[in-house]
Formats: C-alpha cells, structure tokens, sequence
C-alpha cells in the first residue's frame, strides 16, 4: 500500500486544470499577490468543468482542514471570499436553470424511495452484479472526497435549525461522528475501508485523480452548508443521503463480500444498512417536517437541495458507468 501522511496532516496543493485553478491555487500560496479578479471570467466558463469545480474545490476546502502550506488566515481572505463569490454565482446558477422546477419535497423524497424499473443507470447494481476489486478501489478513491468529510458539512446547519428540526439533526450527527467513539466515526470507518482496499486513506489523497463530477459532488454540499440562506437546500441534501443510503450500502456490502474484500471494506456499507435506515425515518419526519412546520416557505429550497443531489450524483454515475463499460478508468490520469 502507498506510504500514508499523518492522520491529521493537511493535503498537499493540487496542480490546476486551467486559468481559473491556476489563477486560486497560485493566490492562496504564501508571498501571493492579491486574489484574482475573475468575475468576467467564471461566468463565462464551464460551471461543470474540472476548472472552475477544481477552484471551489479548493477554496471550500479551506474551510475544512486547509492545504500544506496555504496560511490558515487565508480561509477568511477577503479576495478570496469574491473570488468564492463569484464561482459559487456561476455553479449555483447552473444548478438552478437545471434542476427541476420547484417542488414538493414531500413528493421528491416519496420518488427516492421507489426503486427504479430500469437500474442500468445505477452505480450500485453494476458493482453489486460485476465488479472486481479494481472496480472497487476506484469508486472508494473517488467517493473518499466525501466519505472522508462525510457528515461535516451538514453540522454546518445545526445553528440555523431550532427545535424538532435540530434536535433530531443533532442525533443523527451524533451516530455520524461515531456516539462519542473516535473508532466509530464513519469518516474512520471509511478510511479503513480504503486501508482494507490497499488504497492511501489520507485525506484528500486522490483530489488529483477526481473528475469535475465527483468535485461537483462535494461541492454542492459545500456551497449548501456555508450559506444560512440555503439552509433548506442543505436540509433537502441531507435527506437525499439518508433515504437513498440503505438499500445502495446493502448492494455495496454484498459487492464487497462477493469480490473478495475483507472485513473492515464491508463494515462501513454494514454499518450504512442498519444506521441510515433509521436515519431516514428520523430525517423525513422530524428533521423535514421539523424544519418545514417552523419554516414553511422554505418547501422549495428542501426540494431543490434533494433535486440538485439527484442531478449531480447522476452526473458522477454516467461518468463512472461510461468508463467502465468502455474498460477505461474512471479516475483521471
């Protein structure tokens, strides 16, 4: 297995994938000039594409654990927050002009609860039915820039939940950072699960090899998470998770099984089967209902986080599938 960094140690800088990255990853270095002007730019750009997802990446993730050697001030740097600014503009935008129009939430969560006729499309089934271990290791690698910070984004909205709402937010946080056992906590477990895999569980490892779709991914939870006003989207996010975790943590667990991996690789889709659904029950009627009782208006924006899941993980599955169908890797090169 490749050499680790230390558990808690900061990723390195990735190298960017155009002038928008190139113009972030070079502002946030020490002795930098001031943040680039980029306005005009990100909106003409791509809002999918591996450059501007590269540099919301980037500026996100000073917010979470930072990079090596990037200043921890620089997580509150003015010319970088406009900068930020001016992405997310261009990414959420996208995302409004492609998602659905306004809906019920109640009737998004009923549909994510159905089970398609048609399951050509899903990531899940083809790794259950037909994958190797190769398969698997690269959908951990990839999936690791989620799983790897999984739940953190979504504590985000604790303070701006009161009530029913938060309360059971609060509980389901609690099982996600392991009810009080560092060796519980999923982001553990799924580090251990890429251990088990032969992969590097470091964190941020493989941002370097991820495409602008799964970059999108972790972006949208991001972008959800660090906006009071988009609360309600990050409620719609959360509820997508956990109503869609069980049944595709208990086709992976057993793809798992069926190719060979061991233990601790099959423990955290184990633990999803039997944590999440729980946590969708808990999550559509106390945390959903919670939230919409006190807060009404905000049943579009529960809609729209839940829709704009649904259309971004899309993307990453097309991509996924596409590759593998052709026998290419899904991981950039």
């Amino acid at each position: 297995m490749t050499a680790t960094a230390p558990p808690h140690a900061p990723p390195e800088l990735p190298a960017a994938r155009g002038p928008l990255s190139h113009a972030v990853l070079r502002a946030m270095r020490p002795g930098h000039g001031p943040a680039p002007e980029v306005r005009e730019s990100a909106a003409q750009a791509e809002p999918y594409g591996d450059d501007l997802q590269l540099a919301l990446y980037v500026l996100y993730e000073l917010h979470y654990r930072g990079f090596a050697g990037v200043p921890d001030d620089r997580e509150w740097d003015p010319g970088l927050l406009a900068v930020r600014a001016a992405l997310e503009d261009r990414f959420l935008g996208a995302l409004r002009r492609d998602v659905p129009c306004p809906r019920d939430p109640a009737d998004v969560l009923a549909e994510l609860l159905v089970e398609p006729a048609d399951t050509s499309g899903s990531v899940a089934h083809h790794l259950h039915r037909h994958a190797d271990l190769d398969l698997f290791r690269q959908y951990a690698a990839l999936r690791s820039l989620y799983h790897l910070k999984e739940a953190d984004p979504h504590a985000w909205v604790l303070p701006r939940l009161h009530g029913e709402a938060k309360a059971a937010m609060a509980a389901i946080e609690y099982d996600e950072f392991g009810a009080g056992r560092a060796d519980q906590v999923h982001a553990r477990l799924f580090a251990d699960l890429m251990a088990d895999l032969d992969l590097d569980p470091s964190y941020g490892r493989y941002l370097d090899r991820a495409p602008a779709q799964m970059l999108a991914v972790v972006n949208l939870m991001s972008l959800l998470g660090l906006h009071r006003a988009l609360r309600g989207a990050l409620v719609g996010h959360f509820a997508w998770v956990e109503v869609t975790s069980s049944p595709g943590s208990r086709r992976l667990a057993a793809g798992l099984r069926r190719a060979g991996a061991g233990p601790a690789a099959q423990r955290f889709y184990d633990e999803h089967v039997e944590a999440d659904a729980v946590h969708e029950q808990v999550v559509r009627h106390r945390v959903v209902d919670g939230l919409l009782a006190a807060e009404p208006d905000l049943a579009a924006d529960v809609a729209f986080g839940a829709d704009a899941t649904t259309f971004t993980e899309d993307r990453f599955s097309s991509h996924l599938l596409a590759a593998w169908r052709s026998g290419r890797s899904a991981l950039r090169c």
